[in-house]
């Protein structure tokens, strides 16, 4: 890809996010420093294509995240290193986000530093606290079963579920259920598709605001055969600003600018830079969210 196509894919990801958005995002941009976030990419378990690093050079995830929060009043510092959430250099960071796999306080697959005891401990208080995280595709493949955890993971119920498996890739359909999300609007008003890895997701929290809707019917692999359940979320762990999306397995999709737009909405929301109503609609929405067969 030539700087050209990557400086086009930006500004197009910007001008999703919507002009009434994006014009608060700006102003805040101007009204205060840069709001710091931690890109963390570590795998302890399976390590996906866009966060694996060659020769040590950053990995497309972590380049066209930076990217594009360096051109909208964010500075992100993408890592794998588990030192980070130490107490000493935690509270740095105005958010955090994920595409991770594995219990991370082991070294795991890609052989980073994991994070210590006290860092986890720490992450999790920061987040009840008050600082937002943004999970993208595997960030639901995180602790939990990977350290013989349920429901009852911190964790699992900072994010608001946990990977349940996945079938082939494949073109499904997305139903959008809250088009006000910044950067929603530039997928429609109602469904759209994309080829990408879909993740089933089990241990839905009941508390959380489906942006946008996993489409069951007709999709391929028995991970499937269930009802319409959650493939975008937001919702709150404490004082924090949480949002999930399943998105993001692909090179393609996180080079897709409607992607990159809902990611910026995503940082920006997080972090306080506009507000969001994220009452809880599950239930209402995907009724039968926690039915994991048909």
């Amino acid at each position: 890809m030539t700087i050209n196509r990557r400086e086009m894919l930006l500004a197009a990801g910007a001008a999703l996010l919507g002009p009434a958005s994006l014009g608060r995002v700006l102003a805040q941009d101007k009204a205060g420093p840069a709001k710091k976030v931690l890109f963390f990419t570590k795998s302890s378990g399976f390590q996906h294509s866009v966060i694996a690093r060659k020769q040590d050079a950053p990995a497309l995830a972590e380049r066209i995240l930076t990217e594009i929060g360096r051109a909208h009043g964010f500075e992100v510092v993408a890592t794998k290193d588990g030192r980070m959430f130490d107490p000493d250099k935690i509270g740095q960071w105005d958010a955090f986000a994920f595409e991770t796999t594995g219990d991370l306080t082991q070294e795991g697959t890609d052989k980073a530093p994991p994070i210590s005891a006290d860092g986890l401990q720490g992450f999790l208080d920061a987040i009840r606290g008050g600082k937002g995280f943004v999970g993208m595709h595997c960030a639901t493949d995180t602790f939990g079963v990977h350290r013989k955890m349920g429901a009852e993971d911190p964790y699992i119920q900072m994010i608001g579920g946990h990977f349940a498996g996945h079938g082939p890739q494949q073109v499904a359909t997305i139903g959008i259920a809250d088009p006000s999300f910044p950067g929603v609007s530039a997928f429609g008003t109602d469904a759209y598709r994309l080829n990408d890895e879909w993740y089933n997701q089990k241990f839905l929290a009941d508390d959380l605001h489906v942006i946008l809707v996993q489409k069951t019917e007709g999709m391929r692999g028995n991970d499937y055969q269930r009802p319409n359940y959650p493939e975008t979320w937001a919702h709150m762990f404490g004082k924090g600003r949480v949002f999930y999306t399943s998105m993001g397995h692909r090179e393609d999709v996180w080079e897709n600018p409607a992607y990159q737009g809902l990611l910026l909405g995503a940082l920006g929301w997080t972090t306080g830079k506009f507000d969001f109503d994220v009452s809880p609609n599950i239930a209402t929405v995907t009724p039968g969210y926690k039915q994991l067969k048909n």
